[in-house]
C-alpha cells in the first residue's frame, strides 16, 4: 500500500500538536486525551487457523465477540484514534489496562514492552519514507489467542504479512499470536532499510558535489541530512531494547519457539543502529570536507591574486617614482596621449573595461557571485553545522 506523502508544513503542525496534546499535570492515571488531528477509526478483523482464514471490515465492535470465539487466532487492527469511546470499549472487551490505553492515544511513546497479567503491551515505531521521514506509533496488545493493534492512520507495511496469511505461505497460520507479533515487528524493522538506502544514495550524491564543486547551499543540505537522520535514530535505539526484552526476558505470551525469530529481529536493529551512526559520521565528515575544499580554493585564489599584485607592485612603484608626465617636446614618444582630444575619457573607458573584465573573469572562475571561494563567506557557514 502506498503511504501518502506529506509536506514539511503539515509535518511541523502534526509534531506541534503532539507536543501540546498531553494530559494536564495532576490528571488521574489512564486519562485519555483526544487528538485533534486523529482520523476516524477503521476496524479490520482477521481470523485464521491451520485450515481456514477469514478477513473482513467491522463496523460494530459488538460483532467481534462471536468472531473471536470462533477462530484459534484473531488479529484486530484499528486504523485511526479519533474515537476514544471505541478504544475504551475495546479495552473493556479484552481486559486491557487503562495505563496502556492512555499510551495508545498519546502517540509520542518510545518503543517499549510492558507485561500485564493476561496480555503484553508492545509499542513500536513504523517509519514512513517521505521527503522528511517521520515515524508512526503502532501499539500492540498480545494475548494467548488474540493480537490487537492500533495505528495512527491508514497505510502500513503489513501487506506482505496479510498476504502470507491469505495464501497460507510459510508457517504463520500454524503458529500462535506471538509469531504474528514477530512477523509484524520484522516488517516494521525491515521498513527502515529502504529509508536508510535512500539516505546512503543522497549522501553519496552530496559527497560528489562537495568534492567537485562545493557551494554554500550544500551546507544546508548537510545539516538537513543530519537532522533527518535523528528521526530514525530516536526510534531505533529504544526499538533495540524492546525487541531484546521480547527475545531474552521471560514473557508468558512469547513461546520458546518464537524467541529465535525475535533474536533475528534484534540483529536487524543492531545493523540499523550501525547504519545510522555511520551515516551521521559521513554527514559530519562532509562538512569538514566542505570547509577543507573551500579553504583550498581560497588559497588558490589568493595565490593567483598575490601573483598579479606582485607583478604590478614594481611597475606601480616605477610609475609613481617618475610620475610618467615626461616632456612631450623632448620626444614624440613621451606620453602622446596627453595631447589627445579624448584622452581623458579614453583612459576612464580603459579602466572601466579592465575592471569589468576582471569581474567577469572572477565570476567565471566562481571566485565571486555564489561560488565556494567568494571571499571568506564559505567559512562563515560554520554556524549551520551541529
Amino acid at each position: 500500500m502506498t503511504i501518502p506523502k506529506r509536506d514539511a508544513t503539515s509535518l511541523r503542525k502534526i509534531r506541534a500538536i503532539r507536543q501540546k496534546r498531553r494530559a494536564a499535570p495532576g490528571s488521574p492515571p489512564g486519562t485519555l486525551v483526544p487528538d485533534p488531528s486523529a482520523v476516524a477509526p477503521v476496524i479490520r478483523f482477521i481470523g485464521y487457523g491451520p485450515d481456514d482464514f477469514h478477513e473482513q471490515e467491522v463496523s460494530e465492535i459488538e460483532n467481534l465477540g462471536p468472531m473471536i470465539a470462533k477462530w484459534p487466532v484473531t488479529w484486530i487492527n484499528v486504523d485511526g484514534l479519533a474515537d476514544l469511546s471505541l478504544i475504551q470499549r475495546l479495552g473493556e472487551m479484552f481486559g486491557l489496562h487503562r495505563l496502556a490505553l492512555e499510551d495508545v492515544v498519546n502517540v509520542h511513546q518510545r518503543p517499549k514492552v510492558e507485561e500485564y497479567e493476561d496480555h503484553s503491551f508492545i509499542v513500536t515505531r513504523m517509519i514512513h519514507s517521505d521527503q522528511a521521514p517521520i515515524t508512526e506509533q503502532v501499539s500492540m496488545f498480545l494475548g494467548d489467542r488474540f493480537l490487537l493493534t492500533f495505528q495512527e492512520q491508514p497505510g502500513d507495511c503489513f501487506d506482505l504479512v496479510r498476504d502470507r496469511l491469505r495464501k497460507h505461505r510459510g508457517q504463520i497460520r500454524e503458529r500462535k499470536a506471538d509469531y504474528l507479533v514477530y512477523a509484524l515487528l520484522d516488517a516494521v524493522i525491515d521498513g527502515y532499510f529502504p529509508v536508510f538506502e535512500n539516505f546512503g544514495e543522497r549522501l553519496e550524491t552530496l559527497e560528489n558535489l562537495v568534492m567537485g564543486q562545493p557551494s554554500r547551499d550544500q551546507v544546508a543540505q548537510i545539516h538537513g541530512m543530519k537532522r533527518d537522520l535523528l528521526i530514525p535514530r530516536r526510534a531505533i535505539w529504544p526499538q533495540r531494547e524492546m525487541v531484546n526484552a521480547l527475545a531474552r526476558d521471560s514473557s508468558l505470551h512469547i513461546s520458546e519457539q518464537t524467541r529465535p525469530y525475535l533474536r533475528d529481529c534484534y540483529d536487524h536493529t543492531i545493523q540499523l543502529m550501525d547504519m545510522v551512526e555511520i551515516y551521521r559520521e559521513i554527514a559530519s565528515g562532509l562538512f569538514d570536507i566542505y570547509l577543507s575544499n573551500v579553504s583550498a580554493k581560497m588559497n588558490e585564489i589568493m595565490k593567483v591574486l598575490t601573483i598579479i599584485a606582485t607583478i604590478f607592485i614594481p611597475l606601480g612603484f616605477i610609475a609613481s617614482l617618475f610620475g610618467m608626465n615626461f616632456d612631450r617636446d623632448a620626444s614624440p614618444w613621451n606620453m602622446p596621449e596627453l595631447g589627445w582630444y579624448l584622452g581623458y575619457p579614453f583612459a576612464l573607458a580603459v579602466m572601466l573595461a579592465i575592471a569589468l573584465g576582471l569581474l567577469w573573469f572572477f565570476h567565471r572562475r566562481r571566485w565571486i557571485g555564489g561560488g565556494a571561494g567568494n571571499g571568506g563567506e564559505g567559512t562563515a557557514q560554520t554556524d549551520y553545522a551541529d
